[in-house]
């Protein structure tokens, strides 16, 4: 296929945006935009009875968080309705479909014969080659004339070639008896006219390939290159449900997992690129492709997508991932950080972010950093400052007044300090921790107190000795 990729993702607004929609939406994004193609978004909003704006906005709030950016504006396919009835009126008028006048009770009584003789229940209308003389004054629906013979082929990227008898394929309906279109025609018609080059979804979509095809035949428009793609399922085996824990991509932010990461992680489920677990985007734009996607299900794995999100946290650049972590806790319901706190937060993530796999990881990690005084001392903590460790701390502090506050000069401060009072460094961590963060695991006792500042040092130090907090 020559000239520019367009592809699409095309959710139905009834719920959140699926984790399993999430990647649909991800493997999309990078086919189009590793090769400087379009990626559109259309809201199949055609149910209106399930279809909520609540839900719409849900999706694109998750799309965004993604960073799954798209091209023009958002299509609503229930605005195309009109154009999808004329399509349906133009297959009628070059006789490719007919008027069915078929009853509801007519329709389920052929079927139940049916069942009872042990044959197909396929419903063949008698209408579809009446003449049109007989056509009585009453409601009808509006039949594509299926193929009655031969096979129709999908030529799919990720399957292969999937054959279909043309005898199995029904006269699908187009436009309901109150001239609706339906979603299978909609969704044919707005490929079309949107440009899309690139059909790629879940394989759950794969049988109606066949009769979408029926539509861009008979109307002799180019059939997209179709790419249909395992589902997700989760550690047991089984199709990813609300049982294996979060589902929608907003959860998942609120949960504290960064995006550069969860993108990573959906990306190689289900399609991979040699052995390299950890890349960038630049990196995924480059080498995705439809023949790097497997035809087995991918299985959620929530271990592995830590371990590539801390991967993530690790690389990334501070004042983007200090954003994204005031982003989380908003969409975690936390406390908003205060100026002060945001600042030091920021002077601290050198030294948490390539310890932290996800935000709550990160935060419980800065905890000194975002707390202020007087400092709540944790109980395990509180064991390290009995009243020979606080006698440390009173001493120590006006050793610290006038040190050189780089991490040689602190340091060589401790070191001095420990060497003439025959302790060893270890005997003074503890104590430091916990007068400093209120906690007995902490970063590094110099990377807090040079993040911390001399000040603010100093006087968690002195309200730690002068308090009786330990046992």
């Amino acid at each position: 296929m020559t000239g520019q990729v367009v592809t699409r993702f095309a959710p139905s607004p009834t719920g959140y945006l699926h984790i399993g929609g999430a990647r649909t939406a991800l493997f999309n994004w990078l086919y189009a935009r590793g090769r400087g193609g379009k990626f559109l978004l259309r809201i199949e909003d055609t149910d209106r009875e399930r279809s909520t704006p609540e839900a719409t906005e849900a999706i694109l709030q998750g799309m965004q968080w993604l960073g799954l950016d798209h091209d023009g504006e958002v299509v609503s396919q229930f605005n195309g309705a009109a154009r999808h009835a004329e399509v349906a009126q133009q297959l009628l008028s070059e006789g490719k479909a007919y008027k069915c006048f078929a009853t509801q009770e007519e329709i389920a009584a052929f079927r139940d014969q049916a069942r009872a003789e042990g044959k197909s229940t396929l419903y063949h209308s008698p209408w579809r080659d009446a003449d049109e003389a007989t056509h009585p004054d009453a409601p009808y629906v509006i039949r594509i004339k299926a193929p009655r013979e031969g096979t129709t082929v999908i030529r799919d990227q990720v399957q292969g070639d999937v054959t279909i008898r043309n005898d199995q394929l029904d006269d699908m309906i187009l436009l309901r008896s109150d001239g609706t279109p339906v979603y299978m025609l909609a969704v044919v018609v707005d490929d079309h006219d949107m440009g899309v080059t690139h059909v790629i979804r879940g394989d759950d979509h794969l049988n109606n390939a066949a009769r979408q095809m029926m539509i861009y035949t008979a109307m002799g428009w180019d059939l997209p290159v179709y790419a249909h793609i395992p589902l997700i399922h989760g550690a047991d085996g089984k199709k990813l449900s609300k049982r294996h824990g979060a589902l929608g991509a907003q959860e998942y932010q609120a949960m504290g997992y960064p995006a550069a990461g969860m993108r990573n992680y959906l990306a190689r489920l289900g399609w991979s690129h040699g052995d390299d677990e950890f890349f960038t985007d630049a990196q995924a734009k480059e080498w995705f492709d439809l023949n790097g996607i497997g035809k087995s299900p991918a299985r959620f794995d929530t271990k592995k997508l830590e371990n590539i999100c801390g991967q993530h946290m690790a690389v990334a650049d501070d004042a983007a991932l200090l954003q994204e972590t005031l982003e989380y806790m908003a969409a975690a319901g936390l406390p908003a950080l205060n100026d002060a706190q945001t600042v030091l937060l920021r002077a601290a993530l050198y030294c948490l972010k390539d310890r932290a796999k996800t935000f709550p990881d990160l935060l419980e990690k800065a905890h000194f950093a975002v707390t202020s005084r007087p400092i709540d001392v944790e109980a395990k903590a509180a064991k390290n400052l009995d009243s020979v460790s606080r006698g440390i701390l009173t001493e120590l502090t006006p050793q610290l007044q006038n040190a050189s506050w780089t991490r040689e000069g602190l340091e060589a401060v401790m070191n001095s300090f420990a060497e003439a009072k025959e302790i060893k460094f270890g005997k003074m961590a503890g104590p430091l921790r916990a007068a400093l963060a209120g906690r007995a695991a902490t970063p590094s006792v110099f990377d807090m107190m040079l993040v911390l500042g001399r000040d603010e040092t100093l006087a968690r130090l002195t309200d730690a000795a002068d308090n009786d907090t330990g046992e």
